[in-house]
């Protein structure tokens, strides 16, 4: 997380995650899913079956339908998500709206599939971070994603998969196929924007030489650390277990370190999804200006 959203008002930066995210959720389909004709699930697929059944407006099909869906959102989900969702939901018919004659298109359901899957996938995450929604199927996933516990993109995936297999009835077999691969991909890429979102290591040193260890996280790295005690398997000694959680450049430099003074303890770095807490989420001092 950069100072600039550290410094922004919660709300603030959440409408604005809303905007872009539908703002990228509007062009992947005019760019890809709309020329390439993937009904990749959603009101989207089904916007797209209408248009090429009956060449309506998939804006104004996505702007009708998301109506009574926002409504059961709002009675589920409550009033603040609502009020977000609502944003979302008027502002990616906008931008499909907005787009429509955008002179960048690509018709290979291939790599349509492929790029506007992750392209999708981020918008749709971007927004879910906001604790927002796009309405229609993605206010629907998150609902089930609430009654059920399952992650944002897999609750994508359950419900989109119902409007994609639909698709083959308008659509050939290969093009359902592509669309279904499709959303996987964006519910992959939905998971890894909500989870992944900084380069952190969880670093486990088992060792016999705490202090040393303790001395080089704090001085070297300037990280705070916990120290666990431990028995060694093997040897049935008593051990520490140091966690610390460093960023990819301070796990890097630990790391030539501890092979360089310490190569007797047992080092293990292991990839962190996301951090809470002072020195991540939060500003590393408490207010002070060093």
């Amino acid at each position: 997380m950069t100072t600039i959203t550290k410094k922004m008002n919660p709300t603030v930066l959440a409408y604005i995650q809303i905007i872009l995210g539908a703002t990228l959720v509007g062009l992947a389909y005019n760019i890809f899913l709309l020329p390439a004709k993937l009904a990749a699930g959603g009101i989207s697929g089904v916007s797209t079956i209408l248009f090429e059944l009956y060449e309506i407006s998939p804006s104004s099909v996505q702007f009708l339908i998301n109506i009574p869906i926002f409504i059961i959102g709002w009675i589920a989900l409550g009033k603040d998500f609502s009020s977000k969702t609502l944003v979302g939901t008027f502002w990616v018919p906008f931008i499909i709206w907005l787009s429509s004659d955008i002179p960048i298109t690509l018709t290979n359901p291939l790599l349509s599939a492929i790029y506007g899957g992750i392209i999708l996938g981020v918008g749709l995450g971007i927004v879910y971070k906001g604790n927002g929604s796009t309405g229609g199927t993605a206010a629907i996933a998150q609902i089930v994603k609430k009654f059920t516990g399952l992650s944002s993109g897999y609750s994508q995936l359950m419900v989109d998969g119902v409007v994609v297999v639909s698709s083959i009835i308008v659509f050939n077999l290969e093009l359902t196929l592509f669309a279904l691969m499709c959303i996987y991909i964006t519910s992959k890429t939905i998971d890894i924007v909500q989870l992944q979102t900084s380069a952190t290591k969880l670093v486990m040193i088992i060792t016999d030489n705490e202090e040393r260890i303790q001395s080089i996280i704090r001085t070297e790295l300037d990280r705070g650390l916990t120290k666990v005690r431990s028995i060694g398997g093997y040897s049935d000694k008593k051990k520490t277990m140091i966690l610390c959680v460093a960023e990819q450049q301070e796990a890097v430099q630990l790391k030539k370190i501890l092979q360089r003074e310490e190569t007797d303890s047992f080092v293990i770095f292991l990839n962190a999804s996301e951090i809470l807490g002072r020195g991540f989420s939060l500003d590393k001092y408490y207010g002070q200006k060093l």
